[in-house]
């Protein structure tokens, strides 16, 4: 099964347009992350429907941040980009009659909520702002601004 990048992808592009000079066109970050510039907009329309990026049409347009970086978390951006479920995994209801089935049903169900939770509060307690700082700590002389 192959995983869903979006976030990460996501997550790298924000702090790319935090620490750069002016509007980025689709073209750019879709060679940064080598993809499609078609996917790039098609993904950062979530993103600018919540208001974290703002896209400017013809010369010099492009994507630009459009917040302040402390106020939206990593949990903020898997929503904005329509994010999947966070696990993949879950229970099979084959024979809802079956108490094997149930049984092993209530214990993953159990369990996936609460890791699902914990998956939650830590993607919420982490700011963009927190990404920035640690990319500046480990490179920051080396980025031009």
């Amino acid at each position: 099964m192959r995983n869903d990048g979006r976030l990460s992808r996501m997550l790298h592009v924000l702090i790319h347009l935090a620490r750069h000079d002016g509007p980025m066109t689709s073209e750019t970050i879709a060679r940064m992350l080598d993809t499609n510039p078609v996917l790039i907009r098609r993904t950062m329309s979530g993103l600018r429907e919540a208001g974290y990026v703002r896209s400017e049409k013809g010369h010099g347009g492009g994507w630009a941040i459009a917040i302040d970086l402390n106020a939206v978390t990593l949990l903020d951006v898997h929503r904005a980009v329509g994010g999947p479920r966070l696990f993949a995994i879950g229970v099979e209801n084959a024979n809802p009659g079956c108490q094997v089935a149930s049984v092993v049903n209530e214990a993953l169900d159990s369990a996936l909520q609460e890791a699902e939770q914990l998956l939650i509060a830590r993607l919420r307690s982490i700011s963009l702002a927190e990404l920035a700082r640690t990319f500046d700590e480990r490179c920051g002389d080396l980025v031009p601004r």
